[in-house]
Parts: structure tokens; sequence; C-alpha cells
């Protein structure tokens, strides 16, 4: 992410003769989320920016200049949420039809990143690869982020890539369950309707701001900090999770269907 946003605050605020201290406390902010910002490692939420501009008489440009503000693309879009992927002390994740993007596995990665047409050429699907396992590499940290996933059923019965491709990503979600790296609960196909079928969602969490949720639709994605939006997504989180099967039969379940795949294969 280009660092201009960043160094252009910075350069407002000593303008305006401000430490990053006073600022942050103009801001309703903390002084390590301004740092942050300064250093292009965060995007501020659109509350934020509105605070920043208030704070140093910029009129909307802080708003309106956002990385990643217009939100007209998916990939254009993704880019601050990856960051704030990278910056998160707590994830949580859902899909509705594939394997949340940070516990993918190469193959599967390569399986849903091909299918596309008009086709990508071999260097541009090697480069999307690259960029999703790049976002797993937040799971090389035993302790942070805290991540949770549930799994619809749907997403497991699914033979994305192939049987082979299919057993080797459900065992990799085994192994980081078992592993206590992350806590990964399957929702039975059973159950019917559950509030998280409407689409993708990541809610998140941090120590120095409040927390943002992702949600994703065909072709379109959109980052959300509104408290009331936030907390109304967490509150359908919890709510599908309780539904979810408890963690031994959530693993039970996943090995299960990873032997299936390899008895087929």
């Amino acid at each position: 992410m280009s660092n201009t946003y960043g160094k252009w605050l910075k350069a407002q605020r000593e303008a305006a003769g401000l430490t990053q201290q006073e600022l942050a406390t103009l801001a309703l902010m903390t002084r390590s989320h301004i740092s942050h910002i300064e250093a292009g490692r965060r995007v501020p939420s659109e509350e934020d920016a509105r605070r920043l501009d208030l704070a140093l008489g910029t009129g909307n440009v802080l708003t309106s200049f956002r990385p990643g503000a217009d939100g007209d693309a998916i990939a254009d879009y993704f880019a601050p949420v990856r960051h704030f992927e990278q910056q998160a002390t707590a994830i949580r994740e859902f899909a509705p039809s594939l394997v949340p993007g940070i516990l993918q596995t190469e193959a599967y990665a390569r399986a849903v990143l091909g299918r596309s047409f008009p086709s990508l050429s071999q260097a541009e699907r090697d480069r999307a690869v690259v960029a999703r396992l790049e976002r797993a590499r937040i799971l090389k940290n035993q302790a942070s982020p805290v991540v949770w996933a549930v799994l619809d059923e749907a997403v497991l019965r699914r033979p994305i890539g192939g049987a082979e491709v299919m057993a080797e990503q459900i065992d990799h979600i085994v192994a980081l369950t078992e592993s206590e790296r992350i806590r990964a609960h399957v929702i039975p196909l059973g159950l019917g309707y559950h509030p998280l079928l409407d689409g993708m969602l990541t809610p998140m969490w941090f120590d120095d701001q409040p927390p943002v949720a992702y949600s994703e639709g065909l072709r379109v994605g959109r980052l959300h900090d509104s408290p009331s939006v936030v907390e109304a997504f967490e509150a359908d989180y919890t709510l599908a999770l309780s539904d979810a099967l408890p963690l031994q039969e959530s693993l039970a379940a996943l090995k299960a269907t990873s032997k299936g795949y390899r008895g087929h294969g």
C-alpha cells in the first residue's frame, strides 16, 4: 500500500504544530494508531478519517481520499482489509461457498483462482495465488491473531480442485485446529438456515482501535466501521457459532470428510 496518505497526514499535523499525542487527543484516537497511519501500516476507518479532518481543519480530504474509500472493485478495496488482517489481534472468519482465504492451501487457492473466464495468464494466476498465500502468513505467529472459523458443511462437500485437493485442504484445517492455532467449527447442512448464509463475513478486533467487519458478495466487498453495524454482524456471527458443532465434533466431521475424499481418490 502506498504511504502517500500517511505522509500527507504527517505533513498536515506538523503544519498545525501538533504532536502525534496532541492530534490523537483531538481526534479521540490513540497515539499508536496515529503513528501506524503515518507510517503506512494502517488505514483509518471512515469515522477516524472524519475526526482527523475535523481536528486538522482539512475539510473532507482525509475522508475522501482514504485508501479504498471508493469500494467499487473488490480487488482495490481489499488492500486496506488485508492491512487490517495483519494488524488484528482477533479475527473471525466465515465464507458460505469457499474455504476462507487465510486458511486456503496452495492447491485449493490455485483451483479457485484458476477458474475464471476469460482465463488468467499463468503469470497472473501465480501472482494471485502468491498474494493469497501471503495473507496466511499471519498464522505463522502462534499467539496472534486469535482466529475462529465457522465452516458451512457445504464448503467441505464442494469438491474444489478434486478429491485430493479437498482432502489436503481439510487436513490443513484439522492440523491448524489440533495445534490450537485456530478454532474451527462446522455448521451441519441439516441445520438449514443460519444468519451468515447471505455472504462472507470477517469481523476483526485490534488493540488500539474499535473493531471493524468486512463483508463480501459477488464481485463486491465492503469494510464496515459503524459501531452499530459491526455490533450487528458480531451478533450474527455469535448466533451462527452457537448453532455449529462443538470443537471435537467439528474435528471428527472434518476428518471423516477428508477420509471420504481420500477413499474416492
